[in-house]
C-alpha cells in the first residue's frame, strides 16, 4: 500500500477539525485555543507541502516555511501577551480578557 496525496488530506482535514473544534468548543482557556490554531495552520502547512510534492513544484514547501515562521512569532506574541495578563490579574480565563479594553 502506497502512501499517496489523498492520506495526507484526510490527516491534515483530520487536524484542521481537531483544531477548529478546540476553538468553538473551549472558550474558557486561552492556552488550548493557542494550541488549537497551531493545529489548524499545522494541517495548512501539509497541504502546502502535499500538493508541493505531488505537483512537483517547490513554492508550496517554500510558502509553508513562511507560515511556520509567521506561527512561531504568533506563538510567541500570544504567550508573551498571555504572560503579563496572568501578571497582571492572576489568571487567564478569557471571559475576563474584555477588561483589557482601553
Amino acid at each position: 500500500m502506497e502512501i499517496g496525496l489523498a492520506h495526507y488530506l484526510a490527516v491534515a482535514a483530520i487536524l484542521f477539525t481537531i483544531g477548529v473544534f478546540g476553538i468553538f468548543v473551549n472558550r474558557k482557556n486561552v492556552v488550548v485555543i493557542l494550541m488549537s490554531v497551531e493545529l489548524i495552520l499545522l494541517s495548512v502547512n501539509i497541504n502546502l507541502v502535499a500538493f508541493s510534492a505531488h505537483l512537483g513544484d517547490l513554492a508550496g514547501q517554500i510558502f509553508a516555511l513562511f507560515v511556520l515562521t509567521v506561527a512561531a512569532a504568533e506563538a510567541a506574541v500570544g504567550l508573551a501577551i498571555l504572560v503579563v495578563y496572568f501578571r497582571n490579574r492572576g489568571d487567564i480565563s478569557v471571559d475576563h480578557i474584555n477588561l483589557m479594553k482601553g
